[in-house]
């Protein structure tokens, strides 16, 4: 007989079936994507990466809906504070950061219904009048309601949220992909020097001793907290380059730090909206893997 699901918060023994739920949602978003215990353990208490916005938080909470003794859903909520320092936007606002569930077999979902039931209650007992909603798992390109989850899309329109933002796609270059233009026959008048950059590692070209270009690499994904069994990634945080020639230079330089630290995948995410962008990409060895809707919220 099938029991029914129940709600209630976190409790530190639920950390590896936590932890399994957030690994299947981002295996379905970035091929090869992991965490470790720790990492979601890490997120649910601070984001350290959320530099702006994190130290506005004044409440977290952590919800998981429990059907007989396996964990089927789960949301991780956040209160803002109602204090100048915070964007108008976000002051006094709460955020559901994940809701996250195993998708129902028949049709129905009641684990979501009962986890987006408690996410409602939760945010009424903060007094807050604005909830915002999102998909950010600690994974580099996991964020807003990526299309493989339906099921989430689904359980937050039901729970009466819509969607009023942008939506993005996510692109996957394989370290070896990148070989293919790791030694280009142009751009030979182009040298190159690597310095840390304000984003992670940038690499930068100079023609007659002018700034042609550059390429910024954040590897900190891979933090030894954050890291599990599987291929290691690293985030394209920035680029600009006067022409293919140099942008290409810059990649190959590139491929070989990537392959020399032992990353195999390289993420990043663009407007669709932006066609010489992508195209651009494309033509370096990227290919999209999901697309993202940013900008779910609902008034209470």
């Amino acid at each position: 007989m099938n029991t029914v699901p129940r709600a209630r918060l976190f409790r530190r023994d639920d950390r590896d079936q936590l932890t399994d739920l957030v690994n299947a949602h981002l295996s379905s978003v970035i091929p090869g994507a992991r965490v470790s215990v720790n990492a979601v353990l890490s997120s649910l208490e601070r984001q350290p990466d959320e530099y702006i916005v994190d130290p506005w938080v004044v409440e977290r909470a952590t919800i998981v809906v429990e059907q007989g003794e396996r964990i089927v859903a789960a949301a991780h909520l956040q209160r803002f504070a109602e204090h100048p320092r915070v964007s108008d936007d976000y002051r006094g606002a709460g955020l559901i950061q994940w809701a996250l569930s195993v998708p129902g077999d028949d049709g129905g979902d009641p684990a979501a219904e009962t986890l987006m039931r408690a996410c409602l209650a939760q945010l009424r007992a903060w007094a807050v009048t604005t909830a915002y909603a999102d998909g950010q798992l600690p994974f580099p390109g996991v964020y807003g309601i990526p299309a493989s989850w339906p099921h989430v899309r689904r359980s937050l329109e039901g729970a009466g949220f819509s969607h009023d933002g942008p939506t993005e796609v996510v692109l996957l270059a394989t370290t070896s992909g990148l070989a293919s233009i790791a030694d280009p026959p142009a751009a030979s008048d182009v040298a190159s020097t690597r310095e840390l950059g304000a984003h992670g590692i940038r690499f930068i070209a100079t023609r007659d001793g002018e700034t042609a270009g550059y390429v910024e690499v954040d590897l900190t994904v891979n933090r030894a907290e954050r890291h599990s069994a599987g291929p290691r990634f690293a985030e394209l945080s920035d680029w600009e380059a006067d022409d293919a020639d140099v942008l290409v230079r810059l990649f190959g330089d590139l491929h070989e730090w990537l392959t020399s630290s032992d990353v195999a995948r390289l993420i990043v995410a663009v407007d669709p909206a932006d066609a010489d962008e992508c195209e651009q990409l494309f033509g370096l060895g990227f290919r999209e893997v999901t697309s993202t809707t940013r900008g779910w919220r609902r008034q209470l």
